[in-house]
């Protein structure tokens, strides 16, 4: 048999008390009168009109939120990698033969900062460097291909390992760590998704060390 309300406030009242929520700093929120309750002078809870109305508000906010997140995440991800990127487009587009040390200096900054490794971008800009030089890249338009087709060179040249080496131990455990607003999440997910299709069973784990509550 369902509570009633009333009953649900009577339960309340009968086990929060001034001492308990006094000690207690996460149960503060019961004070202010607001989530549905308010406090009377004898420190006990007694209940608002439509104290339902406290429950199915608080899930509509955890929906909004929970939705929030997930938008968030899929959309925002890699922004800052795109908008780096972005910056090659305008270095090229204004290039001229007496700018190359410096664009080149920028491009390698660009590439860098937009997730490429050392060894990676070091070989991009010198092959470029060297295409420029002999003058077989005469535009930024050249240019530009050019770089789209070392990029792709690089991901698909023959007897490249691009298999993740997990290991012989099980099970393998992979760390991501970075600040908020890098990627991490997106990029576990699509991590997650190419082990799966791979035929791996995949755990995701979370640990933060600001909220408490995922640790």
């Amino acid at each position: 048999m369902a509570s009633s309300p009333s009953s649900m406030c009577a339960s309340y009242s009968s086990v929060i008390s001034r001492p308990f929520y006094n000690s207690q700093p996460q149960f503060a929120f019961f004070r202010t009168g607001k989530l549905g309750s308010v406090p009377d002078s004898g420190g006990r809870f007694r209940c608002m009109a439509g104290q339902t109305g406290f429950f199915t508000k608080l899930g509509r906010l955890i929906k909004e939120k929970a939705k929030s997140d997930v938008e968030k995440i899929f959309s925002g991800g890699f922004t800052k990698t795109r908008k780096n990127l972005v910056v090659i487009d305008e270095l090229l587009l204004y290039w001229n033969l007496s700018d190359t040390d410096r664009v080149l200096d920028e491009l390698e900054e660009a590439l860098l900062v937009s997730d490429f490794g050392p060894k990676i971008t070091i070989k991009i800009v010198e092959i470029l460097r060297e295409d420029i030089l002999s003058g077989k890249l005469k535009s930024g338009t050249e240019i530009k291909e050019a770089l789209k087709q070392n990029v792709l060179d690089l991901l698909t040249t023959k007897g490249s390992k691009t298999e993740l080496q997990l290991g012989f131990r099980k099970p393998a455990v992979i760390m991501i760590v970075g600040v908020n607003g890098g990627g991490k999440t997106t990029s576990l997910g699509k991590l997650a998704y190419r082990l799966k299709k791979e035929g791996a069973k995949v755990r995701l784990c979370y640990l933060s060390l600001v909220y408490a509550m995922t640790t």
